[in-house]
């Protein structure tokens, strides 16, 4: 078989990285040093040479978390509406996906789109937890719909599955129907009000659109 050599190199964030790499969506530099001795690290990174391009972020998950602001703050990635199954005491809760993040915000970069980072910084962390004593790893996929995905910075649930995830429910995601209009009134930039607005011209139904799914892997302990 052959086996295609990635174009990106991947590793853990790591203390010494706080300073010199982007933290958007992960909090203050003390909240992610919090969150490197709790569990090793709060995100997988991406690098093309010495050029920080991508990250996913994880946290420990907590049951019952609610996001204060919707999809405007990052817990929304581990409020499940009340949705989530039983899960083991140490499960990771993935995050979002930074494809082509070179800076601090919002901004990515699409020359890294379709290039196989997100999966790649899947496989990577899902490694990561397997070995550092993690019984389950869980994810919100996002509809398996461009441009959702990319504006949301989530996997569809087909990648999840592809990775041995069961897919545990799926719910209407009000905070992600919300977060729709947004995109279509222009608040979160024209790359993403483009791609959704040619969606609902081709017929799409946006309450069909925002529906969230629990996706969950166990790992066999050892």
């Amino acid at each position: 078989m052959n086996v295609r050599k990635s174009e990106f190199r991947y590793r853990l964030l790591e203390g010494a990285d706080v300073e010199q790499v982007p933290l958007s969506c992960q909090g203050t530099p003390e909240q992610v040093v919090e969150r490197i001795a709790e569990i090793g690290s709060s995100a997988m990174l991406a690098f093309e040479g010495a050029t920080h391009v991508g990250q996913l972020q994880f946290r420990s998950y907590l049951a019952g978390t609610v996001s204060p602001d919707g999809i405007n703050d990052p817990l929304y990635w581990m409020d499940f509406a009340n949705q989530a199954p039983p899960l083991p005491e140490r499960t990771l809760a993935l995050f979002c996906f930074h494809v082509g993040q070179l800076e601090d915000g919002g901004a990515r970069d699409p020359q890294y789109f379709g290039r196989r980072m997100g999966t790649e910084l899947l496989d990577a962390t899902i490694v990561w937890a397997g070995g550092s004593g993690f019984r389950a790893v869980v994810a919100k996929a996002t509809p398996p719909t461009w441009p959702i995905p990319q504006f949301m910075g989530g996997m569809p649930p087909g990648v999840y599955a592809s990775r041995g995830f069961e897919q545990a429910v799926s719910y209407h995601d009000a905070a992600l129907r919300r977060g729709l209009d947004g995109v279509l009134e222009g608040r979160y930039g024209n790359q993403w009000q483009e791609g959704l607005e040619r969606l609902v011209q081709e017929g799409a139904n946006l309450d069909q659109l925002a529906t969230a799914t629990i996706c969950v892997l166990s790992i066999e302990s050892s």
